[in-house]
């Protein structure tokens, strides 16, 4: 199978940046008890969406993804 060509860019020209993630709460909201807010994170199935989809920053992320577990433990949320 043929390799793709990559696609050069000029020494002058850059990557466009990365849009910034909208994030319309502060993090005091992130916690176990706001399954509400919470849910939207969480699939169907009841899996974590990864940082590609949430477009949260790694530290909210991972406050999220705690905050997910605890409430599952206490059987607040699947």
């Amino acid at each position: 199978m043929p390799r793709k060509k990559d696609k050069k860019r000029d020494s002058n020209q850059k990557r466009p940046p990365r849009p910034k993630p909208k994030i319309d709460f502060t993090i005091d909201k992130l916690e176990y008890r706001n399954t509400e807010l919470l849910q939207t994170f969480v699939t169907g199935h009841g899996r974590i969406l990864p940082r590609k989809y949430t477009g949260l920053p790694a530290h909210y992320q991972r406050r999220m993804a705690n905050a997910i577990k605890r409430a599952r433990q206490l059987l607040l949320m699947k």
